[in-house]
Formats: structure tokens, C-alpha cells, sequence
């Protein structure tokens, strides 16, 4: 059954940035030709589509903006190389940035559609809803 197979990728790929995976982890996860879109949110208002250097980058900004962080997946579907999972995100800041004090704890619901090949992430899309602060 290869959609249970890409369902524990998808879940192992969340407890692994929770568990507080390196930049570098990522390649194990996703195919070098993956295409990440973020769509528009609170904090980037004009969305964003990069590539796996792009996401490892994003990466390490999160891991040295955070001193911790947590994805709870709520629910997830897989079916015909796709994978949707509804994930609750919960982030604490190390030090003050922008309008955000030093130890705020930031929260987001998430749906997150990806797209599989060969085990691998080849398209993520990300549709997050962050909570008022």
C-alpha cells in the first residue's frame, strides 16, 4: 500500500522539524526538485514559493527564531500520491523580533497538501492561519 508508506513519510517529516531537525535534514524527506509554496498569510502577506534551498534557508532563520516549536497533526488523508494533513503549529520565540516579545508563543493551524514521488516530497503547498496576537 503505497499511500500508507507516503502518510508515516509525512508524519515522521513533522515529528522530525518538531523533534528540531537541522536544515540539512530536509533532503531526506524531499526530492531535490521539490517546489514549496506558502500561500499569503500574517506574516508573508504575499505568499511564497521557493526550492530546497530555499526551504533548508528558511530552515535555519526558524531554528535560530525559535527556541521551540511543535506540529500537531490533527488529521491527514492519503490517496493517489497526495498526502493533506491538518496540522496545529505552536512556536516560542528566543528573543524579541519585529512586534514578537522574547518567549511569545506563536500558533498557526495549517493545511498542508503535499505531493509524493518515490517516497519523496516533490510539491508542498501550505495554506497557514496564524492566531491573533
Amino acid at each position: 500500500m503505497p499511500d500508507v508508506s507516503i502518510l508515516e513519510v509525512a508524519r515522521q517529516y513533522l515529528s522530525r522539524l518538531s523533534d528540531g531537525a537541522e536544515p540539512e535534514e530536509l533532503e531526506s524527506f524531499f526530492a531535490p526538485d521539490v517546489v514549496y509554496e506558502e500561500f499569503p498569510n500574517r506574516l508573508r502577506p504575499n505568499g511564497a514559493t521557493g526550492d530546497l534551498q530555499a526551504m533548508k534557508d528558511a530552515r535555519a532563520r526558524g531554528r535560530a527564531l525559535l527556541k521551540a516549536e511543535r506540529f500537531e497533526l490533527v488529521n491527514a488523508v492519503a490517496g493517489d500520491g497526495k498526502v493533506a494533513m491538518e496540522v496545529i503549529w505552536t512556536g516560542t520565540l528566543r528573543d524579541a523580533a519585529g512586534p514578537f516579545a522574547a518567549d511569545q508563543t506563536l500558533r498557526a493551524r495549517f493545511a498542508v497538501f503535499m505531493e509524493f514521488r518515490n517516497d519523496r516530497i516533490v510539491r508542498q503547498r501550505n495554506y497557514d492561519c496564524f492566531d491573533p496576537w
